[in-house]
């Protein structure tokens, strides 16, 4: 599929381009292992401590919580992506580094945090 401004500039080669390849009706740039921004801006709110907090220790656990949920199902069934699974195995030691963090220096919220997101059971 070409794209660029010089193809959609010449309407026959935009129509035949329509023919032969139709645009996609979903925005691409949202796929199954990512986080939409309306679903991340929901989970900063649901777990910022302070009005404009969204680099809280909980805040980035939630989010890399969802983004690793996301990756996990994506993973269930494309097996072989080998460069998502690294990425994925990256998030998931990222996030507990980040609950070592909390819970060394915030043992309330920790438990909590783990209680509501449903880790370490």
């Amino acid at each position: 599929m070409i794209e660029g401004w010089v193809y959609y500039a010449i309407p026959k080669l935009a129509e035949i381009h329509d023919i032969v390849a139709p645009r996609k009706a979903y925005d691409r740039r949202f796929t199954d292992m990512t986080v939409a921004p309306e679903r991340k801006a929901e989970i900063i709110g649901e777990y910022k401590t302070h009005d404009a907090d969204t680099g809280s220790p909980q805040v980035q656990i939630a989010v890399l919580t969802e983004r690793i949920n996301a990756l996990t199902d994506h993973m269930r069934e494309h097996k072989h992506d080998y460069h998502s699974r690294r990425g994925l195995i990256m998030m998931v030691g990222k996030r507990n580094r980040l609950l070592r963090y909390l819970q060394r220096t915030q043992r309330e919220k920790y438990l909590e945090l783990i209680a509501k997101l449903g880790l370490r059971k």
